[in-house]
């Protein structure tokens, strides 16, 4: 399902802030070499990930889902200057991909990886996350936040991705559709969780802000 036309999008991609050199490097190796390359973050998203860590200014950032590392740099531009951002990928293949870019954007030495489940490996990290982007397996969404949820404080932010999953929420429902199960479950479960406030941004796929009370 396309929300918005091909010619808005183009409008609204040409009127925001133009896509960094290096993302667009970035972009054309993640379509060259790597399956599903739609999954990468694209420009319109990255901008706005990007301003938002920038207005947060977080000292801490966890990422649960790697991919390429496109979003991991466009979070990483708004840390502090002795923050960190902690990011997760379950596929080891991606590392060195994502290694080279991170370090080409001058960031690199902000920019910790972690390769394994998020739901093992986040309990151990001794952070507490000014920022949080889940953008990983959807079935495993409610997991991650009631996993990110016992490492965030008050005023902290959750940015959850592909939460209107191709527009799949809100048409019949196949029951094998384990995905969009998980998602439906998943954005009633933010809507009525009394331990955040919610707003689900029509932001590509769907964007969910919510800030933890």
């Amino acid at each position: 399902m396309h929300f918005l036309s091909p010619l808005l999008e183009s409008y609204i991609a040409n009127h925001s802030e133009d896509e960094p050199e290096l993302l667009k490097e970035l972009t054309r190796e993640t379509h060259l070499k790597v399956v599903r390359p739609r999954m990468i973050t694209g420009h319109f998203q990255g901008r706005v990930l990007s301003l938002l860590s920038k207005i947060i200014t977080p000292k801490y950032i966890l990422e649960i889902g790697t991919y390429t590392g496109y979003s991991a740099i466009c979070l990483a531009e708004g840390l502090q200057k002795d923050g960190a951002l902690h990011t997760i990928e379950v596929n080891e293949e991606l590392f060195e991909m994502q290694r080279k870019y991170f370090d080409k954007s001058g960031l690199g030495n902000q920019i910790i990886q972690h390769t394994g489940d998020a739901l093992q490996i986040i309990p151990k990290l001794d952070v507490v996350f000014d920022l949080v982007f889940i953008d990983a397996h959807k079935v495993d969404y409610p997991a991650y936040f009631e996993c990110v949820m016992q490492k965030t404080k008050s005023g902290s932010i959750i940015l959850s991705d592909n939460v209107l999953w191709s527009g799949k929420v809100v048409e019949p429902l196949e029951k094998t559709d384990y995905a969009t199960t998980a998602l439906l479950e998943y954005n009633e479960k933010l809507k009525k969780d009394p331990r955040v406030e919610t707003v689900l941004l029509p932001v590509r796929d769907g964007l969910t802000l919510s800030r933890v009370k």
